[in-house]
């Protein structure tokens, strides 16, 4: 097992320092002269940037200084997403070079006739001007044809041209991610009707949101932003499906205060995401509780109308926490209403084994950054938004925060307000 994590390892070691002499050539090789001032500094760019994000990763999982967190975290998580979208716009550019250099020499070509017709016009109205006849056949000197524009000049403003595009195009992609995600979840409402659900109940309001994501980054004023979020839609329960926090209390304590201030009719319900396992998840439930939310911790409330159950996250069982389903589920009454917080959507199959009706789940973020969704669809049933799986249903949040790079392309974040239907209204 040491083998291949090590193996991995070297791997996508080899991968990194390939893409990044890749990067090197296109933007910083091809495009400046030996020596120049752009050279150098794109030469100890290309050697900084990845030693940041290293220690971004690093710091995270190794309990450096939060400050010195927040130090590396920008620039190192950024560069990460830059070197996606940078690597992915210059392949793309890989297709163009050859075209625009193609176009480079017809156009050099053209100029270079029109030249020579322009110079063998000019003999022969020179020859007509003097009134003189040729009959001789000794060639005449030929005008020469305008110099067409040197090879290495055309493969430099081609290089130039093409990395210029690739640098608009994958830092222009990443700080719009990065606006997005600094700018606040936008706020979704879905309907679900819901078998066993009373009249009375009918159009109960859940607020869904998952993977905050506190931590060296996204501080105090995120938290506030969604609990505005959430405030502005009048809720009647409020659902936290896990992954609040990358982090311990000591630092990131003060940032989740502002969830103490989460306004509904029938309180906050928590549940432990995967992140949480990395950050003390004892410690932040014990902690959230204090703010006035309710842990779920395989266990079960009645609501207004139905039950609220949650589990705990799938790695919870590296610690003999993982989610019991027989504690939260197995003696309820299942001609009522169910609802499942579950961090993870792929315990699916657990929660159409015991019957519940809706599960409300977080964790794949989307995919975060296109085309990760494509990989997080290998990994969870369902990416994003509203399935059926035969009488169970399931709903995946895409998450109010950002893991890593704090950048979202392709899958904003968002806020959820699930409302729910009587089959009896």
């Amino acid at each position: 097992m040491v083998v291949v994590f090590v193996l991995v390892a070297v791997a996508v070691l080899a991968l990194l320092a390939g893409v990044h002499r890749y990067l090197w050539r296109r933007l910083i090789g091809d495009t400046t002269l030996p020596g120049s001032l752009a050279r150098r500094a794109g030469t100890v760019a290309a050697f900084v940037l990845p030693l940041l994000s290293v220690g971004a990763l690093v710091s995270s999982r190794s309990g450096f200084p939060f400050a010195l967190q927040q130090v590396l975290a920008w620039p190192g998580y950024l560069w990460l997403a830059a070197l996606l979208y940078l690597t992915l716009a210059l392949l793309a550019g890989e297709a163009v070079r050859p075209l625009l250099r193609r176009f480079l020499a017809r156009k050099d070509g053209a100029a270079g006739a029109e030249s020579e017709e322009r110079a063998v016009a000019a003999v022969a109205a020179s020859d007509a001007g003097s009134g003189s006849t040729r009959t001789d056949t000794t060639p005449r000197a030929e005008a020469p044809a305008a110099p067409a524009v040197a090879d290495p000049s055309r493969r430099l403003f081609v290089a130039r041209a093409v990395g210029g595009a690739a640098a608009l195009a994958g830092l222009g992609t990443v700080a719009n991610g990065t606006y997005g995600v600094l700018r606040g979840p936008s706020t979704k409402r879905i309907t679900v009707p819901l078998a066993g659900l009373p009249r009375s109940a009918h159009g109960f309001r859940i607020a869904v949101v998952s993977d905050i994501h506190l931590g060296p980054i996204l501080g105090r004023a995120h938290t506030q932003r969604i609990v505005d979020a959430i405030n502005a839609t009048s809720p009647d329960l409020v659902a936290v499906v896990g992954d609040l926090v990358d982090g311990s209390v000591a630092d990131l304590g003060p940032a989740a205060e502002p969830l103490a201030r989460l306004e509904s009719r029938h309180g906050s319900y928590f549940v432990t995401g995967n992140h949480e396992y990395f950050s003390g998840a004892a410690e932040w439930v014990d902690h959230v509780r204090e703010l006035g939310l309710h842990p779920l911790e395989n266990a079960r409330v009645e609501i207004s109308g139905f039950d609220l159950a949650g589990v705990n996250d799938v790695a919870g069982e590296s610690e003999g926490q993982g989610p019991d389903f027989a504690r939260a589920l197995g003696d309820r009454d299942r001609s009522r209403a169910s609802v499942l917080l579950a961090h993870q959507p792929v315990v699916i199959d657990e929660a159409v084994e015991y019957g519940v009706g809706l599960q409300l789940s977080g964790h794949t973020h989307g995919g975060q950054l296109w085309p990760g969704n494509l990989l997080a669809g290998f990994a969870n049933p369902t990416v994003a938004g509203y399935e059926r799986y035969g009488d169970t249903q399931l709903y995946v949040s895409r998450g109010a925060g950002a893991w890593g790079p704090p950048v979202r392309v392709g899958a904003p974040s968002d806020i959820t307000v699930v409302q729910l239907a009587s089959h009896q209204a």
